[in-house]
């Protein structure tokens, strides 16, 4: 898909949600720049206290309360499923498998201390100290759900007892700040009626490349016309001021990343390696964008050759492993569902292949069990992805991984 709406355009609207389903998406129309796309996000705010009410722990938690007072009283995650009284289930709580729309997840939680509780004879109170997992799409846990309890679950499921009420998690939070947005040198598509002020604008931002090719997401916007005026980039745009932001606005050093696909896309391995890591978990996503169609594998047997010297974290893990199947800013999974997808045939490499990795004794040292704490967004805290995770997906799949 190409666009030449506009020479220097730099990012296209597409209106992909205001329409019935089955209607073609909308251009709203492109523009310049986007103020207000990348920037730093704020730091993770300092752990909260929780506080488990008339409970009742088992296993993982039972064994933490041993050793209160050192660093093995930590569990990495908590699962409150609340017990709703019968026929009383909430409106828009939906059940699955191993609980329901409700419940909440406490991260990264360490037990801080235990006594006799107050709210019934033999069970105890649990002071805790971590985070509550904020997912957006959820909206912020401000109103404890209805019910007669909460069921407590591990990462996989695993019961760690129940408890009869809790205290400091469902509270009003200070909501995310929101940097406004300013469409610089936008051109419409379609003539903008003669007062726009107060309209509301919901697209996807799309990259535009030097050659006018489109590729590459950077996220949603969603906001009103707060004002427009003449841009000073040339007659018939303009330079429009939205009330709110970015779903997910980019860290502000993936503007240069960008730049880089926009001026034809790395010519050299291993340029990813000079960023941090929140940086390196955006390099993939470019790639994958940028990525040429409808090229054919390379066939089953090839052998691929994975420069290790950076991979001191996974999300340089992928950053190599594309690289090193389908060369600089290739891409081959950015995630673990994504690598697995990738090794069944049609990103670049048939399986099975060889895939030797050098300076492995880095990866070694790094990617190993323990806790990871990657950005300033909780919803990806968990525990490491290892090396041997990666070993086991290629092993599935009949690579072999030859260390050097």
């Amino acid at each position: 898909m190409t666009t030449s709406a506009l020479s220097g355009a730099r990012w296209l609207l597409l209106d992909e949600y205001t329409g019935e389903v089955g209607e073609p998406d909308v251009t709203l129309g492109v523009c310049h720049d986007i103020d207000g796309l990348f920037v730093d996000p704020e730091p993770v705010l300092p752990p909260e206290t929780f506080t488990l009410l008339g409970c009742d722990p088992a296993g993982p938690l039972l064994e933490a309360l041993r050793y209160l007072g050192t660093e093995r009283a930590w569990l990495p995650s908590i699962a409150l499923t609340p017990v709703h009284r019968p026929q009383q289930r909430p409106a828009g709580c939906w059940e699955y498998e191993h609980g329901c729309t409700c419940e909440e997840e406490l991260i990264d939680v360490t037990v801080v201390s235990r006594r006799p509780s107050a709210v019934r004879e033999g069970l105890v109170d649990l002071d805790l100290r971590g985070y509550v997992r904020l997912l957006p799409e959820c909206g912020l846990p401000e109103e404890k759900p209805d019910g007669t309890g909460f069921r407590l679950s591990a990462l996989d499921n695993e019961k760690l007892g129940e408890c009869l009420d809790v205290a400091g998690v469902f509270r009003v939070r200070p909501a995310a700040p929101v940097w406004p947005v300013t469409l610089i040198g936008f051109r419409p598509e379609a003539p903008l009626p003669g007062v726009i002020e107060g309209r509301r604008i919901t697209a996807s931002l799309i990259a535009v490349q030097r050659d006018g090719r489109i590729a590459g997401g950077a996220g949603v916007l969603s906001a009103a016309v707060v004002f427009a005026q003449a841009s000073r980039l040339g007659d018939g745009l303009l330079d429009i001021a939205l009330d709110g932001g970015v779903e997910g606005p980019l860290p502000s050093g993936a503007r240069e990343i960008f730049q880089t696909w926009y001026d034809g896309g790395p010519v050299e391995p291993n340029l990813w390696a000079r960023y941090d890591r929140p940086l390196r978990h955006e390099w993939p996503g470019l790639a994958a964008s940028h990525r040429p169609r409808g090229l054919p594998d390379k066939p089953a047997g090839t052998t691929y050759h994975l420069d290790g010297r950076f991979v001191t974290d996974i999300d340089a893990f992928y950053c190599a492993v594309g690289e090193a199947i389908n060369g600089p800013g290739g891409y081959f999974g950015r995630n673990l569902h994504a690598l697995h997808d990738c090794l069944y045939g049609g990103w670049g490499a048939a399986t099975p292949f060889r895939l030797v990795w050098h300076h492995s004794d880095v990866a070694r040292r790094h990617l190993v069990p323990g806790y990871d704490r990657p950005t300033h967004d909780l919803r990806y805290w968990g525990p490491n992805v290892e090396l041997d995770d990666l070993l086991e997906i290629f092993s599935e799949r009949g690579v072999e991984v030859e260390f050097r």
